[in-house]
């Protein structure tokens, strides 16, 4: 069986050799037919750090490696910008 490959948004990327990704769908209301956003999040290991928030992703179904974890990234889509001039010297 293969594997899901997803494309997604990195939305924390505080911790070591983790990314949160949300992916964003569109659902149809049973009732009254809208559709609506609704987001998937996933928790992706990023062996080498190599993402950082708001960069587009792609991520790979693997085998459980945290309690969370079940995804790996294969590699950066699109880098974010407008985070790469931002430094947290505080």
């Amino acid at each position: 069986m293969p594997k899901r490959e997803i494309v997604g948004v990195v939305t924390r990327a505080g911790a070591d050799k983790t990314r949160r990704v949300e992916m964003q769908r569109l659902v149809k209301h049973p009732v009254y037919g809208k559709y609506i956003r609704r987001n998937t999040v996933c928790h992706a290991h990023d062996e080498n750090n190599e993402s950082s928030l708001g960069d587009t992703v792609e991520i790979i179904e693997s085998r459980p490696l945290s309690k969370l974890k079940r995804w790996r990234l294969v590699r950066v889509v699109k880098k974010n910008v407008a985070a790469e001039g931002i430094t947290s010297d505080a």
